[in-house]
C-alpha cells in the first residue's frame, strides 16, 4: 500500500477533517507510542499502519 491509498482510506472511513486530526494528534500505543504521522515518518509500512487504525477503530473486515 502507498501513502496516498492509506490517506485516501482514512479519509472514506474516518472523514477528511477527522482522518487528518487522527494522522496528526491521535497517539496509538500499537504504533509505538506514535501518531500516524510519526510513525509513517519512522518508516512504518502504511499497510501496517492501516491495520493498525482498523483494529484500534474496530473498522469491519469488510471495509479494510
Amino acid at each position: 500500500m502507498r501513502y496516498t491509498a492509506l490517506r485516501r482510506r482514512m479519509a472514506e472511513e474516518f472523514g477528511e477533517i477527522r482522518a487528518d486530526t487522527l494522522a496528526r494528534d491521535h497517539v496509538l500505543a500499537a504504533l509505538g507510542e506514535r501518531t500516524v504521522n510519526e510513525a509513517l515518518e519512522a518508516g512504518w509500512e502504511p499497510k501496517r499502519v492501516w491495520t493498525v487504525l482498523c483494529d484500534a477503530f474496530e473498522v469491519p473486515p469488510r471495509r479494510r
